[in-house]
């Protein structure tokens, strides 16, 4: 699609059209939309009341991160949603408010009405009925075709700035273009070939905007040694405990993925984004894992004592592989040069609470992760403070907006980072219809 003359001035311009942008477009031009639809009006070019929107992306095809989510199926939301499923430097009084303005009824039913039904699955997390992320993309973009956006694809934006009749200039790699008020939606870091290379961090910057140093978040992590490389494949539910300065930061639940790199899985995933704010703050930083979900050092050594006095003759490794894989039983025990044969009940005492110990905190030797790469969300970004949590306008720049990715907002694995590009989406297209109102 061909770009505008410089000469051409939209009401709104759009950097990014994966979830965030795709979402603001939409609800900046909803009003319009249902009210060419209660008139009958079926074709788009008949939308001439209202503001005008254009987005612009660099790939030729929008929205790669929509397509690769949730293995392919995209985990549209999940069916509990609060500030508390979020990370941020700054307040999360923000999050809160413009979590409201899209409750997750209100998510549901707008996939709905764009024709994606969703169901929910384990951890109460949402995806398209059809398990295609193909079909929730297609629908938003069929949508914003129907409420008469312009994308332009392929079209890069390079820099943004206030030229002196107050309008924006977005210098693009096809040519220079004007608009009133501008929204930056261009996602963090993570998955860097789906388009998101961090460019919209510069373009804040350039703009008057503090950011705060970004990591990668929701991304594999690497171990050192060998204790895991011949657990490859190896599923299991764990503890997992971040302790950053001596102290528990965080302590995680989930399932733990063995890998040959290292581990990833649910737990993993997100524990990781506390792993690398602590090495980005240069904090010492270790990580444990518990084989026995919820369970403390005594009552292990209690499980322990009991499984030894019921069963006097069962070998220490066939008591593990009752609670834990049989493998990591056995990677386990030679770790901790434990007897494997020997049977519990002849453990000395030393060695059982030895074992115990190992089974409610083994240090996992993490050097690091597997970076933005493999990352699915991004730790960081533009600080809320400088954003209008009614509207997401920027207070360091009057007519520019910024939502998902971008700001300093980063949720845990199960929806909740999707969940905030919809909501954040609405706050600013909305604000921006008002205007128009």
């Amino acid at each position: 699609m061909s770009l505008p003359h410089a000469i051409d001035v939209d009401d709104v311009a759009i950097v990014g059209a994966g979830a965030a942008g795709l979402a603001t477009a939409i609800f900046a031009r909803q009003p319009w939309r249902r009210a060419r639809a209660a008139a009958g009006q079926e074709d788009a070019s008949t939308a001439v009341a209202g503001p005008t929107v254009r987005l612009f992306d660099g790939a030729r095809k929008p929205g790669a991160k929509i397509l690769v989510s949730g293995g392919s199926r995209c985990n549209v939301s999940n069916v509990a949603v609060s500030e508390r499923d979020f990370w941020t430097s700054g307040s999360h009084a923000v999050i809160r408010r413009v979590l409201r303005a899209l409750p997750v009824p209100m998510t549901i039913a707008w996939f709905r009405e764009m024709g994606v039904t969703l169901h929910e699955e384990e951890f109460g997390k949402l995806f398209p009925d059809s398990n295609r992320a193909r079909d929730v993309l297609e629908a938003l973009l069929r949508t914003a075709t129907d409420s008469g956006i312009r994308l332009c694809v392929d079209a890069r934006v390079l820099a943004v700035r206030r030229s002196p009749d107050g309008l924006f200039v977005l210098e693009t790699n096809r040519g220079d273009h004007r608009a009133r008020k501008v929204v930056l939606a261009t996602g963090g870091r993570a998955l860097p070939r789906s388009g998101s290379d961090g460019g919209g961090y510069e373009l804040a910057a350039a703009l008057g905007h503090r950011i705060v140093p970004t990591t990668p978040a929701l991304v594999p992590l690497l171990l050192d040694g060998r204790f895991h490389t011949r657990l490859s494949g190896v599923s299991q539910v764990v503890d997992l405990a971040v302790w950053v300065g001596g102290r528990l930061a965080i302590r995680v639940s989930g399932p733990l993925l063995w890998t040959h790199f290292g581990i990833s899985g649910p737990a993993a995933l997100n524990a990781s984004r506390h792993i690398e704010r602590a090495r980005l703050e240069q904090r010492q930083v270790r990580v444990t894992v518990g084989f026995l979900p919820g369970l403390t050092f005594e009552r292990a050594d209690a499980r322990l004592t009991s499984c030894g006095t019921d069963r006097p003759k069962l070998s220490t490794a066939a008591a593990l592989a009752q609670w834990l894989p049989g493998s990591v039983a056995d990677a386990l025990l030679e770790a901790a040069e434990l007897p494997s044969t020997l049977p519990l009940a002849r453990l000395t005492r030393v060695d059982r609470r030895r074992l115990a110990h190992a089974l409610v905190e083994w240090e996992l030797p993490v050097t690091g992760s597997r970076g933005y790469t493999f990352a699915e969300a991004t730790a960081g970004g533009v600080d809320l403070s400088e954003v209008d949590p009614a509207t997401l306008e920027s207070r360091r720049c009057h007519g520019l907006y910024l939502v998902g990715e971008l700001l300093d907002v980063d949720g845990r694995l199960g929806g909740f980072n999707f969940q905030w590009a919809w909501a954040s989406g609405r706050v600013a297209g909305a604000a921006l219809a008002q205007e128009r109102s």
